[in-house]
């Protein structure tokens, strides 16, 4: 049996769900295998992966696949100029992915393919999501967010691309006031037509924020503090455009936070280091602030971060990493694993196979 996690967008949690899935089904005794097609999290242009993905899989599972067996195409930007170019083979790709694919299922029960961060990554050579599942007859579960009855068009959709290989939907991280209208009018209206609804996860603050060193991972940027620790989360940020006086009482009531601000305001960052509830500094404009601030950061332990691009286009960014979050660790899975079996029926999204046979 072959269950593909894909999801309607970025930071949805389908790397949670999918490695969550991968150890539910190990632990009832199944031999598991992991898969994710297309790395699309990069360090650079050239195609260096950046997937932490298919690694947490290996350790988690205990797998001896190698990294390029897990991860048979680098979809770089350089990889997409490529193909366009007409120098990216699509029939070789398939079968390159394919012969990958049935070397890791031949000695396990079940295989758990991670999709992209959207259904239409991959379109250019021919390997969408739902031409991955056609491929390796897999069951799709597809990971939605969900925050207002809207969001029901991108979802349905979705649903129209993948067809039947849709085997359901789950909803994850929704919120406290999104619940009720989503269980009372939307899972019925989904069902209605046709469309099976594996379950509706809350948000849950266990997952919620990213820690410093993922946050700087992910917006490309410098660190300037050496002894500063990047471990803490962060989970809300906060843009010092206002004056030093009035950051010294707003940044007061501020916890888990990070600052945003420009790298010529040492007064705004001085007054960030000073309040106690910032855990980190983002500098825009790549600009460094003086060494005076660097030291007294280190001094507080607080991390400074700079960035080249502006600080709306900065603020954007967080944003959009912050709420979806990022799952990178053993902890965060196990969290996810304790929320599906509460919140959604496991047992569906598992559907037990003949052992030995995919």
């Amino acid at each position: 049996m072959t269950v593909l996690v894909t999801s309607l967008e970025e930071s949805t949690g389908k790397t949670a769900v999918a490695l969550a899935l991968a150890i539910t089904g190990r632990d009832r005794g199944e031999r598991v295998g992991y898969m994710k097609p297309k790395g699309t999290r990069l360090q650079s242009a050239v195609g260096k992966t950046l997937d932490e993905d298919p690694q947490l899989a290996r350790e988690l599972l205990d797998l001896d696949a190698e990294m390029h067996e897990m991860e048979p195409i680098v979809y770089s930007p350089t990889f997409v100029h490529e193909a366009i170019r007409g120098r990216e083979d699509p029939d070789a790709l398939r079968e390159q992915v394919l012969t990958q694919f049935e070397s890791l299922a031949a000695e396990v029960d079940r295989m758990i393919l991670e999709g992209s961060g959207s259904l239409t990554t991959g379109g250019i050579v021919g390997l969408t999501d739902g031409d991955i599942a056609e491929l390796f007859d897999a069951t799709v579960v597809l990971v939605a967010p969900f925050s207002e009855p809207g969001d029901v068009d991108d979802l349905l959709a979705a649903t129209e691309l993948l067809g039947d290989r849709l085997g359901g939907v789950l909803f994850n991280g929704v919120p406290d006031a999104a619940f009720d209208t989503l269980a009372s009018d939307v899972v019925p209206f989904l069902e209605g037509c046709g469309i099976r609804v594996y379950g509706t996860i809350p948000h849950d603050e266990a997952l919620a924020g990213v820690t410093v060193a993922e946050l700087a991972d992910e917006l490309g940027a410098e660190l300037l503090t050496a002894d500063a620790p990047t471990d803490a989360r962060v989970r809300r940020s906060v843009v010092g455009s206002m004056s030093a006086n009035e950051a010294h009482g707003r940044l007061r009531q501020v916890r888990e936070a990070v600052l945003v601000t420009g790298g010529d305001r040492p007064d705004i960052q001085t007054a960030a280091l000073e309040a106690g509830g910032v855990e980190c500094l983002v500098l825009t404009g790549g600009i460094s602030p003086p060494d005076a601030v660097v030291g007294r950061a280190e001094s507080a332990g607080v991390p400074i971060i700079s960035v080249r691009t502006d600080t709306r286009t900065t603020i954007d960014r967080i944003e959009d990493v912050i709420r979806g979050g990022r799952t990178r660790d053993a902890d965060t899975v196990a969290r996810m694993g304790e929320l599906l079996a509460d919140y959604a029926d496991v047992d569906a999204m598992l559907p037990p196979g003949e052992p030995g046979q995919e």
